[in-house]
């Protein structure tokens, strides 16, 4: 089958409830949209192995293993070892989401560091990329990966929404940058446009973050706020534009980059 682009989603949380009853469909309208692989979201023990499972039925999903700060309380050892476990398999590409969140603080600040840190563990001893969250907590953040980031292979911080000065400090650090639907917020993701164009090409990756964050501007406005991986050209094209840099480059140059970044088998490149 032939596609206008060749894109890969690097976030979707799939296993979410809202997917439970029309998954299949949503995996072939994303396909049909051109959004030709996807990585599934781990962010709990069970969410992890969910991802992994739904991976292994489909030949263009891929998944990540991780606690998400959200869950750390209910990190353990024992969870631990799951995930190594987890991370093992190869259609497993990444360790996380893992990372800080002191936005909602739905796990104490300490319990949210300990866990983070042991994840980056997994990443260095299984060397394996890393799938970062981090909102309202960028020095402690930095703090915990910079004992890592020499002995980790690649580094993503997904869903990126801070500012000018911190985007750099990831940039010094050698990590990737995940844009979603965020840069199309009027409200609170424009700030993005004004320094994008700093992310290089083969550091730059995008994703829907679904079902979250339905990029405001799709026009017509779907009649629920569930976002589906078929709306990552919309992103796509607000990051292009936002770049000033052609759509088509930019397609081509983010699936590249995701494709190095968690390993994944090459698809057709003529996007």
């Amino acid at each position: 089958m032939t596609h206008e682009y060749n894109l890969v989603d690097i976030g979707a949380n799939l296993t979410h409830e809202s997917f439970q009853s029309d998954l299949e469909v949503v995996i072939k309208d994303a396909e049909q949209a051109g959004v030709t692989r996807l990585v599934v979201t781990g962010a709990s023990e069970v969410g992890s192995q969910q991802a992994a499972q739904l991976a292994s039925h489909y030949e263009n999903v891929f998944s990540t293993a991780g606690i998400h700060p959200h869950h750390a309380s209910e990190c353990s050892s024992d969870t631990i070892s799951v995930l190594k476990e987890f991370c093992a398999q190869p259609k497993v590409v990444a360790v996380g989401e893992a990372g800080l969140d002191f936005f909602r603080d739905f796990s104490p600040r300490p319990t949210q560091e300990k866990w983070f840190a042991r994840q980056l563990e997994i990443a260095v001893d299984l060397q394996r990329p890393v799938f970062l969250h981090e909102r309202e907590a960028h020095d402690h953040f930095i703090g915990i990966l910079r004992e890592y980031r020499d002995n980790l292979t690649q580094v993503v911080v997904h869903c990126f929404t801070g500012t000018e000065e911190e985007l750099r400090t990831y940039l010094e650090m050698d990590c990737h940058i995940g844009i979603t639907g965020w840069i199309c917020d009027e409200r609170r993701g424009h700030h993005l446009r004004d320094f994008i164009h700093l992310i290089p090409d083969d550091r730059l990756m995008i994703e829907t973050d679904a079902p979250y964050l339905l990029p405001r501007d799709i026009r017509p406005k779907p009649k629920s706020r569930r976002n589906v991986p078929a709306n990552l050209p919309h992103i796509l094209n607000a990051v292009a534009t936002a770049r000033e840099q052609p759509t088509r480059h930019v397609a081509k140059t983010t699936t590249e980059t995701a494709q190095a970044f968690f390993g994944l088998p090459q698809l057709f490149l003529d996007c």
